[in-house]
């Protein structure tokens, strides 16, 4: 992140605007990352506005992947169960060669462990993900405003002056753009969208409903007529996403009568109830810089991707979840210093990601059935912030941990029938688990601030206590989890990562992490 501020300029709009400020945040774009956010911030309490420019909300199966990590992230924010209620697994491939179908896996099915709830992905399509989210933001209070786009701003050293697309001016503390690929908020922060678009390479999206063909496949026709093709069954509808590899310079007919006969003549199957199409050209981009000032990228607008992988809507929904808390804190008085961790933490991570993406769909392009496999890097749950600024190289580590490490779930019997960690943690709030009789002998010296995310501290032992600060691990299975040797305080941030390992100096050691992520 740099510290330019763009359209800085002392205009009297902004003069008129510099003590009035009539939201904590603005946010440019409903999506799943910007909805996600919004979420984020409201249940700690903000006041936030979500403006998108399109007059509704999206209406296609696009993302339909909903990554593991994903997964936990809808869990601590209550949505998961409406998630798995209109989503589904992942069916087998089947190879279409002529008469003969072949059936594949495309990726291996795992199985639920103690530490990993949710080791599969869910297949949702995107328009259903959205719904969800928005639920959720009316059960909290908010609406989205459609039909209305940023259309400019000026900042300076107190907020953000917006003026939106109806001629309103918000006056807000921090601006989000989460507005996808063409960003306004990105190109009006000047920050560069570094990367390239092959028009050569395009492909050919469809939702509609195709007759004769079972629903417990993803077809896949790898090469019929030059082409490769796709028609992956959405759940509980009737309906396939289909997929059609375009040739080089190829414009197609969006036409539903057109659509529906290049695709009966590409495969012998009638497709008809088309609902969504699109023509997907692939982008490998980066921005240079994830925020400047108070102004902030997150999903498409920060970075897009192949759709190789599902990784593109995740990727976003985690930007979201670990800006939120970030923003969160500063707002209630931490140090504007944590708001550069959000770039140095989740940058990385997009790199990572696009490289793997672009090297999938280069699979795919060359027909090969490598590019259609999926592992575990895939599954983002070995995403990690070790080595950044808030999870320094020398921090303490257990024997299986480091700090900035995905916090793992674990069996435990907990507080209000908390029964898992995941159940202690759900919530914006940082949590302190004390391992051994001298780091529970520490937690009524641990100073921490009312303003801000509040900390919950837990002492962990093998013994049937009835306080409310207590966590039973009678099978031990917890302490092993989190490797724990001796005597030990672990931190977790709001966002379900390892914020610190103290193992001596107590007092010295959190505060010194206190310093850089509460209210001052």
């Amino acid at each position: 992140m740099t510290d330019r501020l763009p359209n800085q300029s002392k205009s009297k709009s902004s003069i008129l605007f510099a003590e009035q400020l009539d939201i904590d945040v603005l946010i440019a774009g409903a999506g799943p990352t910007g909805s996600t956010l919004a979420a984020d911030l409201l249940r700690r309490g903000l006041r936030v506005r979500i403006v998108d420019k399109s007059p509704h909300a999206f209406k296609g199966s696009r993302a339909k992947g909903v990554q593991p990590r994903t997964q936990e992230v809808f869990e601590d924010l209550g949505i998961l169960g409406e998630a798995n209620n209109e989503g589904g697994p992942y069916p087998l491939a089947g190879l279409h060669f002529g008469p003969i179908t072949v059936p594949w896996r495309m990726q291996s099915q795992n199985k639920k462990t103690p530490d990993i709830p949710y080791p599969n992905i869910l297949l949702l399509p995107q328009h259903r993900t959205d719904t969800i989210l928005h639920r959720l933001l009316e059960r909290q209070g908010l609406n989205i405003e459609y039909n209305t786009a940023v259309e400019g701003f000026e900042q300076d050293a107190d907020g953000v002056t917006v003026t939106l697309s109806s001629g309103e001016q918000v006056r807000s503390k921090y601006l989000v753009g989460a507005d996808g690929g063409s960003s306004t908020v990105r190109k009006a922060a000047g920050i560069r969208f570094i990367g390239e678009t092959d028009d050569s390479d395009s492909m050919l999206i469809i939702d509609g409903t195709i007759d004769e063909l079972s629903r417990n496949r993803w077809h896949m026709w790898p090469r019929t007529q030059g082409k490769s093709v796709g028609a992956c069954p959405l759940p509980h509808s009737n309906q396939f996403q289909v997929m059609i590899k375009l040739s080089p310079d190829e414009t197609p007919d969006l036409d539903e009568n057109a659509l529906a006969a290049y695709f009966q003549k590409l495969t012998g199957f009638r497709l008809y109830n088309i609902t969504w199409k699109s023509v997907f050209r692939p982008n490998v981009r980066l921005a240079e810089h994830y925020g400047v000032g108070r102004v902030f990228l997150a999903g498409d607008a920060a970075h897009v991707h192949t759709p190789a992988g599902g990784q593109g809507l995740n990727t976003g929904v985690q930007d979201a979840y670990n800006l939120g808390w970030k923003l969160g804190q500063v707002i209630a008085g931490s140090s504007e210093s944590l708001l550069e961790s959000y770039e140095a933490e989740r940058q990385p991570i997009a790199a990572r990601v696009l490289g793997k993406s672009s090297e999938l769909y280069s699979g795919l392009k060359k027909h090969r059935l490598s590019g259609l496999k999926r592992g575990d890097e895939e599954r983002q749950l070995g995403v990690t912030y070790h080595g950044g600024p808030l999870a320094p190289e020398d921090t303490t580590a257990t024997k299986t941990l480091h700090v900035g490490d995905r916090a793992p779930d674990a069996p435990c019997i907990g507080p209000d029938r908390a029964r898992r960690l995941f159940d202690v943690y759900q919530g914006p709030h940082f949590t302190l688990l004390a391992f051994g009789a001298n780091a529970a002998q520490a937690l009524p010296k641990l100073a921490w601030p009312i303003a801000g995310a509040e900390l919950r501290s837990y002492i962990v032992g093998d013994e049937d206590r009835v306080d409310v600060n207590c966590i039973n691990d009678s099978t031990g299975k917890l302490t092993r989890i989190y490797g724990i040797t001796s005597d030990t305080l672990v931190l977790i941030r709001p966002d379900g990562y390892i914020g610190n390992i103290i193992t001596a100096n107590w007092l010295a050691a959190f505060e010194n992490i206190a310093k850089t992520i509460t209210p001052m």
